[in-house]
C-alpha cells in the first residue's frame, strides 16, 4: 500500500512515562465500526488521517503488551516506543477485508518489534540468534518454578514444551544466568582470594603489535620483491614450472604439465627441483 505513516505525528513515551501513560488511556477506544470505517479509509484511499487515528486509539494495547517485557532491565519508555513501531507497521499492512480487528492482526507487529528491540539491547554479546534460542530467552523464565537450576526432568519438560534440544534448554539457562562484565574496568585492589581482575589485566592478544605488523608487512614485501627479481635468473620453461606451481591460484599437477610439454612427469620435477634451488641460491646471496 505505501502509506508514509512517518508523517503521522505521535506522542512518544519519554522521561515523563507516567504522563504519556495517562495520556494514552485517555484516548477513546473504537467501535467496530468505526474501526472498520477508518481501515477501509486507509486500505482503499490510503487516507493517512485515517491511518493515525487507527494507531493513536491502539497505543493502550501496545503499553499492555509492553508491560510483560519490564523484567529485562530496559525502560519502559524504549520497550513502549519499539511496540509503537510495530503497531504502525501493523495498521500499515492492515487489510480490512479479511474479517480480523486490528488488534488481532497487530500482536504479531508489536511482539516482534520488542524482541528485536530486546535481543539487541539486554546484552552487550547477542544471547539468542536461532528460532529455537530466542524461543527459549523469551520462555524460560516463566516455564522455571524456581530460581534454583532446573533438574534433568525440568529441563526435559520445558524442551517438550517449547519442541527444542535440552542441550539448548541447558545451554540458554546458563547464558541467561550470566552476567556482561566491562574489559577494562577499575581493578579491586583487594588481596588473597578475594582480588577480582579486569579481562584486560590478563588478556593480552600479541597478533597485532604495530611493530611486529609494520616488521612482517617489510619483511613480506622485501621476500616478493627479491622472489620476482630472481625469477628473472631463470629460463622461461622453468619460470612457467615454478609460476603454475607455487605462485597460481589454481595450480596445476606434474602429470598436467608433463603432457603439455611432452616430457616425463620425473622430468618437470627435475626441471621444478632445480629452478626451486637456483632461487634460493640468489635470494640466499641477495641478503
Amino acid at each position: 500500500m505505501g502509506t508514509d505513516l512517518q508523517k503521522i505525528e505521535l506522542t512518544t513515551p519519554g522521561k515523563d512515562i507516567e504522563s504519556y501513560l495517562a495520556c494514552v488511556h485517555s484516548i477513546p477506544i473504537l467501535t467496530p465500526e468505526q474501526e472498520k470505517e477508518l481501515a477501509h479509509k486507509l486500505y482503499d484511499n490510503d487516507d493517512l488521517d485515517a491511518a493515525r487515528q487507527l494507531v493513536i486509539s491502539h497505543l493502550r494495547f501496545v503499553v499492555h503488551i509492553a508491560r510483560s517485557y519490564q523484567g529485562y532491565g530496559l525502560p519502559i519508555g524504549d520497550i513502549i516506543q519499539e511496540g509503537n513501531v510495530g503497531l504502525m507497521k501493523a495498521v500499515d499492512r492492515f487489510d480490512p477485508n479479511r474479517g480480523v480487528k486490528l488488534v488481532s492482526f497487530a500482536v504479531h507487529w508489536i511482539k516482534a518489534e520488542i524482541h528485536e528491540y530486546i535481543l539487541k539491547n539486554w546484552r552487550l554479546v547477542k544471547i539468542a540468534t536461532t528460532k529455537a534460542q530466542r524461543k527459549l530467552f523469551f520462555n524460560l523464565r516463566s516455564k522455571k518454578k524456581s530460581l534454583e537450576w532446573l533438574t534433568k526432568e525440568e529441563a526435559e519438560k520445558i524442551a517438550e514444551d517449547l519442541n527444542v534440544e535440552v542441550k539448548d534448554v541447558l545451554h540458554m539457562e546458563n547464558r541467561l544466568s550470566s552476567n556482561d562484565s566491562s574489559f577494562d574496568a577499575p581493578v579491586n585492589t583487594g588481596d588473597g582470594e578475594n582480588e577480582i581482575m579486569a579481562p584486560s589485566q590478563y588478556l593480552e592478544d600479541k597478533r597485532f603489535n604495530p611493530e611486529d605488523l609494520v616488521e612482517a608487512e617489510q619483511t613480506m614485501a622485501f621476500n616478493n620483491a627479491e622472489l620476482l627479481d630472481a625469477l628473472k635468473g631463470l629460463d622461461d620453461r622453468s619460470k612457467d614450472i615454478i609460476r603454475r606451481r607455487y605462485l597460481s591460484d589454481s595450480k596445476v599437477t606434474l602429470h598436467e604439465l608433463a603432457e603439455e610439454y611432452k616430457i616425463s612427469a620425473e622430468r618437470i620435477r627435475q626441471i621444478e627441483n632445480g629452478a626451486l634451488k637456483k632461487l634460493r641460491s640468489s635470494m640466499t646471496d641477495a641478503l
